[in-house]
């Protein structure tokens, strides 16, 4: 959608409190992803077997509860083959994680169901804004059927981690979710004097962002497979620019989600390939006169955020071979900014998506 016309003027008290809600909740999604990465950093995802959404709410409340959870995670195989010495207090860490992260999903829902009743009942939410976020619930009721989905996946066979595949599938979609429910909020946020009609940058910017959401599945694949250890060094990989095995899967396909050399050679690319897209971009954008300061700050964000995002993703690479399981370190925190950085990023070219219009609404 190009336009914002069919909702309230700007600064309403409707479009005011409908945004803010909306800007809650993204800030809400994005601090979900966030503890979905300490939960894959620390190990946690798998010390939950069971998804249940209402007695699952409260964490156990005694040692008999710890003990019966403990006994649920000890019939896993990530316990069998992997963490077969952990004590209960080992388990309780775990566990916090992963309840967490689910406990956050829930605060969530309740955030937009109370505020959908709330705003309801002061009429506040408009007739057109209610499709956009009855599509923005089942949405996010989807994505934590996915969530379920990935974690099953790592509770049979001999999988000691959740399916990459099904990793990079979760998170993509929380963050096509999060990207639906910022450009909402921006519709209603931006007036349309802050927007510029640029057909070439509009251009550059979806193709931008078709590439960002291409690198941040193969991050995520990085992540599930742990990849960063299969190659710590550079600016080399190994020791080669183009390193041996990269299509040593057959079928050939397969390379591109079970190799981890391939995965990490594919990422590093993909990241080399949009800081150069990023700086040509911002040059071509600052020759466009800004049309209000929405836009001059919004201009400048994509550039500074890809040379953060390449600098603690090398970082992330060499600091590797330090991890200690189940300990948090420097490699942790390289590897959680990383991500936070490459969602920002992600943000930022929605912001500029949106700030470049095919046209403008016309004059009321």
């Amino acid at each position: 959608m190009d336009t914002n016309s069919q909702y309230p003027a700007p600064d309403s008290k409707p479009r005011r409190y409908v945004s803010a809600w909306i800007l809650i909740g993204v800030f809400m999604l994005l601090v979900q992803v966030i503890l979905g990465g300490i939960t894959r950093l620390t190990g946690s995802g798998l010390s939950i077997t069971e998804w249940n959404v209402v007695t699952g709410t409260l964490p156990p409340l005694n040692s008999q509860q710890w003990a019966q959870e403990f006994d649920k995670y000890r019939q896993t195989p990530q316990y069998l083959l992997l963490n077969s010495e952990f004590t209960i207090d080992d388990f309780k860490f775990i566990f916090f994680w992963e309840w967490f992260h689910r406990f956050w999903a829930r605060l969530i829902g309740v955030v937009f169901i109370v505020g959908f009743v709330y705003l309801m009942s002061k009429r506040y939410l408009k007739r057109e804004m209610q499709q956009p976020l009855l599509f923005l619930f089942f949405f996010g009721a989807f994505q934590g059927a996915i969530g379920w989905i990935m974690v099953a996946s790592g509770l049979t066979g001999d999988a000691v981690y959740v399916k990459p595949t099904r990793l990079a599938l979760h998170f993509i979609f929380a963050m096509a979710l999060i990207c639906y429910a910022f450009w909402f909020a921006l519709q209603l946020r931006v007036p349309p004097q802050e927007r510029r009609v640029a057909p070439s940058l509009r251009k550059w910017t979806w193709w931008i962002i078709g590439l960002l959401f291409l690198q941040l599945i193969f991050g995520a694949l990085m992540a599930g497979h742990k990849a960063a250890l299969a190659a710590a060094t550079w600016p080399t990989i190994n020791g080669d620019l183009i390193p041996p095995g990269l299509l040593r899967e057959n079928p050939l396909l397969l390379n591109f989600f079970e190799n981890k050399i391939t995965i990490h050679f594919v990422h590093r690319g993909l990241a080399y390939l949009l800081l150069i897209l990023v700086i040509i971009y911002t040059i071509k954008v600052n020759r466009v006169a800004p049309v209000g300061k929405t836009f001059r700050k919004a201009r400048l964000l994509p550039v500074f955020l890809v040379s953060a995002q390449v600098i603690l993703g090398i970082v992330s690479v060499l600091t590797s071979p330090g991890i200690v399981p189940q300990k948090w370190g420097v490699f942790e925190w390289m590897a959680q900014l990383h991500q936070i950085v490459g969602m920002l990023l992600l943000l930022s070219f929605v912001a500029m998506l949106y700030l470049l219009p095919k046209r403008l609404a016309p004059a009321a």
